[in-house]
């Protein structure tokens, strides 16, 4: 043990629950010595059996306190890093979560907050031998970046996933002083990309990487650098490129990494392919282990089988940033039998259709002749899902996305026929993200007969408001039946047009839920209360477009101090009503998120309910109010 680390008495711990009784029979539970005892906690990976292990005893508090080598943060703003840092002094790894989840519908300001930099500044003084740090949704700077380059001389492990503020500059900072680097994994961010000369900062010396994600950077890099970074880094697992990689330079790339389990390929466009098609056959072959696949952006019919000879071993196919169609999905699914995990984006109207609908377009444009091409474009959708149904019987989660969830005039290419194959041939399916356009009642309800193992049920009918298209019925039975089939379930997302009894029937039967996200639903109050009464395990409540009212978020008082957040935007709430909840329950942060300063209006269209036992944040921006 560390001399300065010198572990305080039973009696000098805060305790953080009331025992009651004598304090001398909680230490009676067990009386292991307290190496061996910090040597079994140490075993237990789960932060919430962890959490739970802690309020066991004293003896377990102090044994887990000095155990713990992980802290999960699910809100920056719940505590302060002082207080992590007294309760927990040998972390190693954090993973830190920030703005709401609806930032990435553009709902919350840029500018809202969530800055890692004061973290860094307490952990360089408490831990300096921190090895990892994994950020979602947080404020980075170049120079937090730099700061943790310095500052922690051990340090190992950077992921940066739907955070923004920071550059490329921020990476050559990382490349260039982190000698121990093992992964640097930048996903989704809204970075300012200078370019890709980053990859030239890693020293020669530098032989530790096994993780390695830019796929969403877009600056072309310097192969003969990623080349030869590659070729040193001999226990690299994951490897995903951006685009600008072409199939020759990533044949090359695999000759360098027999152990990869994870790829993310560049582009399969064949104007940058320089020799024939049969070069590229034996790719895969030096990857024995490859169990993930993603990337394949641009991919033609005629470069597609390339990766047919890695299909078997697949469980996990990403193809998010490919422009397939139904039949070369058809065509790659029949190789994949052990997928577990699938996403892909649904592509309106296809290459070969938007051909024919140009040139139909050229001679007449009749609206039947328009309705018979969105037919066609319907059919090829669900085909594709139909290859998910007979191709994949193992199948566990399963993602469809839209091409541009934003467009509204995009006339997307699947329906519920295509959903209702899969849950034929998927009986395992447990979490599914579903965008479509259209929907009904016993569609939804033969799914979850078919499936009622769903832990993760998120259904977007992209048309707000639309009811079941056949019987223009409200959508309330098909969620009703997800929730009375699907005891597990523990996430759902709602849309369509629903009403109270929606809400009733979530309230009254998912009882194991924890994240429920709603989007232009309900018919009063009594939708969101139904909510709040009856489901005890529910931690996060993300609302928007809702006519719900102060009643509504009153009714949640005993509540929102087990939850971990609240979200409202465009609701029917005002600010008398957060001051209310503010008074009635002042250790919960209420904000108010004003759009426009000069609008007193008396609303508050924008809603943010969290605990916290670090009170009030001291950086909120002015349009901020903490009530």
């Amino acid at each position: 043990m560390d001399p300065n680390l010198k572990k305080p008495k039973l009696v000098d711990r805060v305790d953080s629950v009331a025992t009651g009784g004598d304090p001398c029979e909680s230490t009676r539970v067990c009386r292991f010595p307290d190496d061996v005892l910090e040597r079994v906690l140490s075993l237990i990976d789960s932060h919430k059996d962890r959490s739970s292990v802690s309020l066991v005893c004293k003896e377990w508090y102090n044994a887990e306190r000095w155990s713990r080598r992980h802290v999960f943060i699910g809100n920056c703003y719940s505590v302060s890093p002082e207080i992590v840092a007294a309760r927990f002094p040998r972390i190693r790894s954090v993973t830190l979560k920030g703005k709401p989840r609806f930032s990435d519908f553009n709902l919350v300001p840029e500018d809202w907050g969530a800055d890692v930099h004061p973290w860094l500044c307490v952990f360089s003084t408490v831990y300096p031998f921190l090895e990892e740090l994994r950020l979602k949704r947080m404020a980075v700077s170049d120079e937090s970046l730099e700061f943790l380059a310095t500052n922690f001389k051990g340090f190992k492990a950077l992921s940066l996933l739907s955070c923004d503020g920071f550059s490329t500059d921020g990476l050559k900072a990382i490349a260039t002083h982190c000698k121990n680097l093992t992964e640097l994994d930048i996903q989704e961010n809204g970075i300012d990309d200078l370019g890709g000369h980053w990859l030239s900062c890693f020293p020669e010396s530098f032989t530790s990487l096994e993780i390695l994600n830019f796929a969403s950077l877009n600056s072309e890099v310097s192969f003969d650098a990623l080349e030869k970074l590659v070729s040193r880094c001999k226990s690299l697992r994951v490897l995903k490129v951006n685009r600008n990689i072409s199939l020759d330079q990533l044949q090359k790339l695999l000759l360098h990494c027999p152990l990869l389990t994870e790829l993310g390929t560049g582009t399969f466009m064949q104007e940058v392919i320089s020799g024939p098609v049969t070069e590229f056959k034996n790719m895969f072959s030096n990857c024995k282990n490859l169990v993930t696949l993603s990337g394949l952006w641009d991919a033609t019919p005629l470069y597609l089988p390339v990766i047919y000879t890695a299909c078997a071993r697949l469980t996990f196919l990403n193809l998010s940033y490919a422009t397939l169609r139904s039949d070369e999905l058809t065509n790659l699914l029949y190789h994949c039998k052990s997928l577990r995990r699938l996403w892909f984006d649904i592509y309106t109207l296809p290459s070969k259709c938007a051909l024919v609908f140009e040139i139909l377009e050229c001679k007449e444009k009749e609206k039947g002749i328009m309705v018979t091409l969105f037919k066609i474009s319907d059919e090829i959708g669900d085909k594709g899902l139909e290859a998910v149904g007979s191709c994949c019987p193992l199948l566990e989660e399963l993602r469809v996305f839209p091409a541009d969830p934003f467009d509204q005039e995009i006339f997307l290419g699947v329906t519920e026929s295509g959903f209702v194959s899969v849950s034929r041939g998927c009986p395992k399916l447990r979490y599914v993200l579903y965008f479509c356009r259209q929907m009904t009642n016993a569609a939804v309800a033969t799914i979850a007969q078919n499936c009622p193992d769903f832990t993760h049920f998120r259904l977007c009918i992209m048309n707000p408001g639309q009811p079941d298209y056949l019987t223009k019925e409200p959508m309330d039975e098909a969620f009703g039946s997800i929730v009375k089939a699907c005891t597990k379930l523990q996430r759902l997302a709602i849309s369509g047009l629903l009403t109270d009894r929606t809400f009733e029937y979530i309230g009254k039967y998912a009882k194991n839920l924890e994240t429920l996200s709603v989007a232009f639903a309900g018919s009063s109050d009594l939708g969101m209360e139904y909510v709040l009464k009856g489901c005890m395990k529910l931690k996060k409540l993300e609302i928007r477009d809702c006519p719900f009212g102060n009643a509504a978020l009153l009714s949640g008082l005993t509540k929102y101090e087990s939850m971990r957040s609240l979200w409202m935007s465009a609701c029917n709430v005002t600010m008398n009503g957060c001051q209310m909840l503010a008074k009635e329950r002042p250790r919960l942060n209420v904000e108010v998120m004003r759009d426009d300063e000069g609008n007193d209006d008396g609303q508050a269209h924008k809603v943010y309910v969290y605990r916290s036992v670090a009170g009030p944040r001291k950086d909120a921006p002015p349009f901020v109010l903490t009530l």
